[in-house]
Parts: C-alpha cells; structure tokens; sequence
C-alpha cells in the first residue's frame, strides 16, 4: 500500500512540478487564472472541513471574496489587498445578519473570514512574489528597482526558489521520516512526522533552494543576480522553517475536522489543501523576506 501510495505521488509529482513551471514562466493573466482557480479549490475544501464540524460557514461570499484576492494583488499590490481583508470581514458580518439560522454565528463568521485570509490572502502572495519588479517599484520606485538589478522577471526565479526550498522540505521529511523517523515531532498533530524527518526536510528545502539559485546563475543570472549567496542560504533555511510550519497548521485543522486528507483531487497526495499548505506560509514568509532584503540593499550607502 505504501509503494503504491508513494507511486501516485510521485506520478502526481511528475505531472505538476513541469506545469507549474511552465505556468509560472508565462506569467500574465494565465497564472493569475491558475492561482485564482487553486484558490476557489482549496477554499471549497477548507469549507468543507469547517462545515464536518457542524458550522455553516458563508461559503459563496467567501469563494468570491478569496477569489478576488488575487485579482486584487494583480492589479495593485498586496496593501489593496489588506484593505479587501477589511472590507471582507464587514461583508461577512452584514451577510451573517440576514441568515434565517442565526446560530453559531460566531463560527459562522470567523470560520467563513478565517478561510478567506489562509487560503485566499496568503496565497495573493503567489501574485505580487511572482510580479516583484511591480512591488519593488511600487515601494522604492522603477529607478530604484532598476538600479537594484530586479528585472520584470525576476519574480520567476524567486517564485522558483521559493518553491523548491517548499517542495523539497516536503519530500525531505518524507523520506528522511520513512528511513530515520524515531522521535515524534508533534504526536497530538501529527503522529506520522518525527523530529529526524523534520530536519532532513530543513536540509532538503535549503539544498533546494540554493540548487535553485545555482541553476539561475549558471543559466539566468540576470534573473537571480539581486540575490546574494548569503541572503539565498538564510532565506532557504526560514521559507523551509515556514513550509513545515504550514504543514503542521493544515495538520491541526484536518486533526479537529477528524479526517485524514482535504480531500481526493490529487491521486497520492490528497485534496489541494494538503499540496498548498506548506506554500501558503511559505510564499509570503519569501515575498516579506525579500521586501526586508531589498529594503537594505536601498538604504545601504
């Protein structure tokens, strides 16, 4: 079961990786499309979770607020998007005012919000992450940015080493896990993830994430040069602390739902929550990493 199990992923594995690449390459209003239809997807299974534990969240209103979180992102930048977060809550609110059930209202509204910002904000990062050269701009102005070496495509590598320290720390913990796992890591959460799982995953999505970078100077420089050596070896170690971090979280919400996977849309893997949870956390732990970074290399004389 185990061998056959690990062939799905990894046939899953082999269908994705290529796709996402590709997609993220493009770039435009493709990848906005595809992050916004990874949105509505995994907001429909957050939803269903909440709605196993009796609540009944407002489930259209937050699909669409989640969904025009992106679109928010993409076309200004992810303080618009903050400000959508606020109007969001209130929507929520009056909405929760004309339901005929006024029981459990408060689940009902934090459950529906709460759903909004975890799938819908975080994963607005996916956006401004992958069109740096706009946020940098916006913030610091085009000469700035320019003179900083971030180019307009600078956000397909960091989107790219982002995604590899995330993914790599996944596989890592995976197998180092299955070959070396004794002490458990978080039994309550968790019971399958241990302590020497956990590190080989550090390892693996640090060494990912520098690989990335190593390819992008041999191949791209231009693309990855605003990037230090230094800065890629600290930035892959927390985007992976943030990777295992958002796993864990996904964990505690499907441990209180009492279920196993998200759902059943990725043979192998589960539902798209449990494929994203780790990037939820660790795009925008990447993208406010490299905003701080930035911000130095600006001010440095």
């Amino acid at each position: 079961a185990k061998r056959s199990n690990l062939s799905l992923r990894l046939t899953t594995a082999a269908i994705l990786v290529p796709t996402i690449l590709w997609v993220i390459a493009t770039g435009g209003l493709l990848y906005l499309a595809v992050v916004v239809g990874i949105v509505l997807l995994g907001l429909r299974e957050f939803y269903s979770l909440i709605e196993s534990k009796g609540a009944d969240p407002l489930v259209t209103p937050g699909m669409v607020a989640g969904a025009a979180l992106p679109v928010v992102a993409y076309v200004g930048n992810e303080y618009h998007a903050t400000l959508l977060m606020t109007a969001v809550l209130l929507g929520v609110m009056v909405a929760q005012l004309r339901k005929a059930q006024i029981s459990e209202a408060m689940a009902s509204i934090s459950g529906t919000f709460f759903g909004v910002f975890y799938v819908g904000w975080l994963l607005s990062h996916a956006i401004v992450l992958r069109n740096f050269h706009a946020a940098v701009s916006a913030h610091h102005g085009r000469a700035s940015a320019e003179q900083l070496g971030i180019l307009p495509d600078t956000g397909i590598f960091l989107m790219i080493f982002c995604l590899a320290a995330v993914v790599l720390c996944d596989a890592g913990a995976y197998f180092a896990g299955r070959r070396f796992g004794r002490r458990k890591l978080a039994p309550r959460i968790s019971p399958g993830k241990t302590i020497e799982g956990s590190i080989g995953g550090l390892a693996a999505g640090t060494i990912g994430a520098l690989a990335a970078k190593g390819v992008f100077d041999l191949f791209w420089p231009a693309l990855s040069a605003p990037l230090a050596w230094q800065a890629a070896l600290a930035m892959g170690f927390l985007v992976s602390v943030a990777a295992m971090t958002g796993d864990l979280v996904e964990s505690l919400l499907k441990r209180d739902a009492q279920t196993k996977d998200s759902g059943q849309m990725l043979p192998g893997m589960g539902g798209i929550m449990d494929r994203i949870d780790s990037p939820l956390l660790g795009i925008p732990v990447m993208y406010y990493l490299m905003i701080f970074y930035i911000f130095l290399e600006a001010a440095a004389p």
